[in-house]
């Protein structure tokens, strides 16, 4: 799956477009190194996203096209 849809489906960025130029302006992470929106994720993946002067680091467990509000906290980790 594309690393802005996870980010999305994964309800850590609320919207797909705010994904997208967060990864463009270098702000998200995938097993430490910069990642485009294209990336494609796998469970054991570690993405690291950039909130200003605070940083959120999770581990990818499962991938889903969709998902549901309670669900989603399922797909991931954090570390």
């Amino acid at each position: 799956m594309r690393l802005d849809k996870f980010l999305k489906v994964s309800r850590l960025i609320k919207r797909r477009t705010v994904a997208n130029e967060a990864c463009d302006a270098g702000r998200v992470l995938v097993n430490g190194t910069v990642a485009k929106a294209s990336v494609k994720v796998k469970p054991g993946d570690v993405i690291e996203i950039q909130f200003g002067t605070k940083t959120v680091k999770v581990e990818v467990l499962a991938i889903q096209d969709t998902t549901k509000k309670e669900e989603a906290k399922d797909l991931f980790r954090y570390l």
